[in-house]
């Protein structure tokens, strides 16, 4: 079983927890056809400016179970940033969720502990670009044990 992070927008996320499907543009099909049923996609949005006063942190906002081989679908389902222009994101995959982190799990305070990532300076290079990525068992528990802690603190 491979674990992936998937990186998304917060617009796309919402899609994806909504329809159990995630979707790549077909530049990232090497990475893409690596899936299998039984992995785990760690869903991963960055920061996103709300207004000049709010900034709302990277967070990872769920974990679900892919359930389906990859398959094309030209349905335009999925909002493209500015940069990709037209992109459909065709390449897909169906999800189970297993859960949504609420709140989600901000990613900043766990970066000096992660693995997959090499350049704790510039964090960001290790997700940027890739529409997925395979993370080590060690990381994907570290995400897991940290969303557990996040529901049960206290909200204030």
């Amino acid at each position: 079983m491979t674990r992936w992070l998937a990186t998304s927008t917060r617009e796309n996320a919402e899609i994806v927890i909504k329809k159990q499907i995630w979707g790549v543009p077909k530049k990232d099909v090497s990475q893409i056809n690596r899936i299998r049923p039984g992995d785990t996609l760690l869903l991963y949005v960055g920061h996103e400016e709300i207004d000049r006063d709010i900034t709302l942190p990277p967070a990872i906002t769920g974990c679900f179970e892919i359930v389906s081989s990859v398959y094309e679908d030209t349905e335009p389902i999925f909002t493209a940033p500015r940069k990709l222009g037209n992109e459909v994101f065709p390449l897909r995959f169906r999800l189970k969720t297993i859960t949504i982190f609420d709140p989600p799990v901000e990613f900043t305070p766990l970066i000096p502990r992660l693995k997959f990532i090499a350049d704790k300076k510039q964090w960001s290079e290790h997700i940027k670009g890739q529409a997925m990525r395979a993370i080590t068992e060690e990381d994907h528990a570290l995400i897991m044990k940290a969303a557990m802690k996040t529901a049960e603190a206290p909200r204030g």
